[in-house]
């Protein structure tokens, strides 16, 4: 599978992440949130990026809860809770968080 954004074409998983997690920028970003029917804002970029730099920092992906207590610690509890998460990413903050911001699967989604 692949997309062509703006003529950048982009490998993807059978499950639509990305293939190479250096082909990411806010282009690709906006491309993939809109196949899942987001509209990216300030508020979703902030934890796209933070979520590239504990990956880029840590080279795991955490489960949902060292998630949430890893943005707790950096961006504050209100941004750390499950429904301001789920209001950015209703299908699964970390599973969508992570494919729009063009990092791996979390081994934790299914």
């Amino acid at each position: 599978m692949e997309l062509d954004v703006n003529g950048q074409i982009i490998a993807l998983t059978d499950q639509g992440f990305l293939c190479d997690m250096t082909q990411w920028n806010d282009e690709v970003a906006q491309y993939l949130a809109r196949l899942e029917g987001i509209v990216l804002s300030a508020e979703h970029r902030e934890i796209l990026l933070f979520f590239r730099q504990f990956y880029q920092d840590y080279k795991y992906l955490p489960n949902a809860r060292v998630f949430a207590k890893a943005i707790k610690n950096t961006l504050g509890e209100d941004k750390a809770s499950s429904r301001y998460l789920l209001k950015l990413f209703p299908d699964g903050p970390l599973k969508y968080a992570a494919k729009i911001a063009g990092l791996p699967k979390p081994p934790s989604c299914l």
